[in-house]
C-alpha cells in the first residue's frame, strides 16, 4: 500500500461503515420481510454506486484500472450467485422465517467483508513474495472450474457440517427461533439460538467460496485496492440479490456451468500471465460475458426437468 493511497483506503472504508450503519440503523431499524421492489431497487442502486466508482477508478487511475475494476466486479458479482444458492438452502433447510433472513445476511455479510479483507492482503503478500504462487492459484482455478461443470448438482447436509457440529457439541443452544436474537439467556446461562447456527453456516459457507473468487480476481489484477473494493462492491450488493433472485435460482440450472467454465477460463489467462500468449483484460471481459449470457440464454431455451429432488444446488 503506497502512502499516498492511504487516504483512499480510509475514504473507502469508511463510505462502507456508513452505508451498513444506514442499512441497518434507518433502512432496516425495525425487522421486516424484503419485498421484491425492495430487493430490486436496492440491486440496482448497489450497481450503480459499483459503476460510478468504476468511473472514479478510470477517471483517477487511468483507463486500465477502470477495465480492471468492471472485469473484477463481473467475475466476483456472477461468483456471488453461488452465494446466493447456499443462502436459499440454508434457510429453507432450517426453516428461517422470511422476517428474519435479512439480519443474517446483514451480519454475515458484514463478517465476510472482514474475511476477504485478510484473505485478499495475504493474497497480495504472497505474491508479491513468491512470484511463483500466482501458478498454484491459476491451476487451483482450472481445477475448480472442471469440478463445478462435471459435478453441477451437489446434495447439502447442513447437520453433518463440520462446524455446526462442533458448534452444537461445545456451545448450548436453543431448539427453536427466539425472535430474531441470536442470543438468550435462559436460567442465567447465555445460550445460542438456530438463527446463530445459520449465521455461521454462512459464514463458512462463504470463506469457501472466497478461497475460489479471490485468486480469481487476481488473474485480472494485482493491484490490492482494485481486487478489495471489487470484492467488496459485489458483497454489498449480495443480500438484494438474494432477495431478489431466490425465488428465480432453479430456472438458471446451466448457469452453474457457466461459472464454471469461467473459473477454468481465468485460471488459464493466471497460468499464460508471464508467457507470449498472454490474455488482454479486454479479451478476458468479453469471454466472461459471453459464457454467462449463454448459460443464462441455454437455461430459458432448455428449462430444466422437475424431479422432485430434495435439498441440493444446481
Amino acid at each position: 500500500m503506497l502512502p499516498h493511497h492511504l487516504w483512499l483506503w480510509i475514504g473507502f472504508n469508511v463510505f462502507v461503515l456508513v452505508m451498513l450503519a444506514l442499512d441497518l440503523g434507518v433502512f432496516h431499524r425495525k425487522t421486516h420481510v424484503v419485498t421484491l421492489r425492495e430487493s430490486i431497487t436496492w440491486t440496482v442502486v448497489w450497481v450503480v454506486m459499483a459503476m460510478l466508482f468504476n468511473l472514479g477508478i478510470a477517471h483517477f487511475m487511468g483507463n486500465e484500472k477502470g477495465l480492471e475494476f468492471f472485469t473484477g466486479y463481473v467475475i466476483e458479482k456472477s461468483l456471488s450467485v453461488d452465494n446466493v444458492f447456499v443462502f436459499a438452502l440454508l434457510f429453507s433447510y432450517f426453516a428461517v422465517p422470511a422476517l428474519y433472513q435479512h439480519k443474517v445476511l446483514f451480519w454475515g455479510i458484514f463478517g465476510a467483508l472482514v474475511m476477504r479483507a485478510i484473505m485478499i492482503a495475504l493474497g497480495a503478500k504472497l505474491i508479491a513474495e513468491f512470484a511463483w504462487i500466482i501458478y498454484v492459484f491459476g491451476a487451483f482455478l482450472v481445477l475448480t472450474g472442471v469440478k463445478m461443470i462435471v459435478k453441477r448438482e451437489q446434495e447439502i447436509h447442513p447437520e453433518k457440517n463440520p462446524v455446526v457440529r462442533f458448534f452444537k457439541r461445545f456451545i448450548p443452544s436453543t431448539s427453536d427461533f427466539r425472535g430474531d436474537k441470536f442470543f438468550v439467556r435462559e436460567k442465567g446461562v447465555l445460550m445460542a439460538t438456530p438463527l446463530f447456527v445459520v449465521l455461521i453456516l454462512v459464514e463458512f459457507s462463504d470463506l469457501i467460496f472466497a478461497v475460489d473468487s479471490i485468486p480469481a480476481i487476481f488473474a485480472v489484477t494485482k493491484d490490492p485496492f482494485i481486487v478489495y473494493t471489487s470484492n467488496v462492491f459485489a458483497i454489498l450488493g449480495l443480500r438484494s440479490l438474494y432477495f431478489a433472485l431466490a425465488g428465480v435460482l432453479d430456472k438458471f440450472h446451466y448457469l452453474k456451468v457457466g461459472l464454471g467454465f469461467v473459473l477454468s477460463f481465468v485460471g488459464v489467462k493466471m497460468l499464460l500471465a508471464h508467457s507470449p500468449w498472454k490474455i488482454d483484460t479486454h479479451v478476458s471481459l468479453g469471454v466472461i460475458i459471453v459464457v454467462l449470457a449463454a448459460s443464462v440464454v441455454a437455461s430459458l431455451v432448455w428449462p430444466k426437468k422437475s424431479d422432485g429432488a430434495g435439498l441440493k444446488m444446481s
